[in-house]
């Protein structure tokens, strides 16, 4: 959604903006094409190896006076911004989809469809983060129970999370398809049914393990901080948690008179543009501008 992103950003010449989840760079290079020379971008990634690659991205195109790279969590934007003195800000990105890399390349778990490690972490670096399996084979019953509900809105959690903790009594469940055995189980997979019986719960698995929601809150207030009058929030959401928030977050910004929702309603891509990447399908956009 570039076209949908750079209209609500309106950017002009020279602006300062932060791309806080920058990837492969796709948006951050738009971006720098749209405020010029004279612009500077705070390109934050929380993967090191895209962050690496973002740099070597940077370097070819001859960007890094603009462009400042970053291997850190949204969540921190508040000691970004302060290290890299990026003040006024004129607009800031969130795109919160995960990237196709993780899925098809990283080898971190986050597909149904590969047979690998349960890992899940965004930054296989950070140890601080528990891993798929440590949830998986060391949360309480009640505790899987509740992430598979809360962040994967699954009906059948219950069932699940018994079946796993019965599982996992026999022997550690150290990969994808060993989980995916087990949802299964539970949920049979029909050829009739659209969705693969794991969507769910890898969500909720993933959105537990990065703390995605208590991170977008923080990423969000920290950026409202220091953004400057007549600046521009844009975030781009892949599932209704997300967008519940932001859409919470907007609003309450709207009471205290910080500033207007610019989308009225939610923004979603065009049918060219789901033709061309059927990730977008499910993408949702909203605006707010800063008075």
């Amino acid at each position: 959604m570039i076209d949908e992103v750079l209209h609500y950003l309106a950017l002009q010449q020279g602006d300062t903006v932060i791309d806080a989840t920058a990837g492969y760079g796709g948006h951050t290079f738009a971006i720098a094409r749209a405020i010029g020379s004279k612009g500077n971008i705070l390109a934050i990634e929380r993967d090191d190896v895209m962050a690496s690659f973002l740099c070597k991205r940077v370097i070819q195109q001859r960007l890094y006076q603009n462009v400042v790279v970053v291997n850190g969590n949204y969540r921190d934007l508040d000691d970004m911004c302060q290290d890299e003195q990026f003040e006024n800000v004129s607009g800031v990105l969130f795109d919160l989809g995960f990237s196709s890399w993780h899925v098809e390349h990283s080898g971190r778990g986050f597909s149904f469809l590969r047979d690998e490690p349960l890992d899940m972490r965004y930054n296989a670096t950070d140890t601080s983060a528990q891993t798929a399996a440590n949830i998986i084979n060391s949360a309480p019953r009640d505790t899987l129970e509740y992430i598979f509900q809360e962040y994967g809105e699954e009906p059948k959690a219950q069932h699940i999370a018994k079946a796993i903790f019965q599982k996992r009594r026999q022997e550690k469940i150290r990969t994808t398809q060993q989980l995916v055995d087990i949802i299964t189980s539970v949920i049979p997979r029909h050829t009739k049914r659209k969705m693969h019986p794991a969507t769910r719960i890898f969500q909720a698995l993933r959105i537990a393990v990065n703390d995605e929601i208590g991170a977008l809150k923080q990423g969000l207030y920290a950026a409202q901080s220091h953004i400057g009058k007549d600046g521009r929030i844009v975030v781009i959401s892949f599932h209704s948690l997300e967008d519940r928030v932001v859409k919470t977050v907007f609003q309450d910004w709207k009471k205290k008179g910080i500033g207007n929702i610019l989308t009225k309603k939610v923004v979603v891509p065009h049918f060219t543009e789901i033709q061309r990447n059927r990730r977008s399908r499910s993408a949702k956009l909203r605006a707010f501008h800063t008075i």
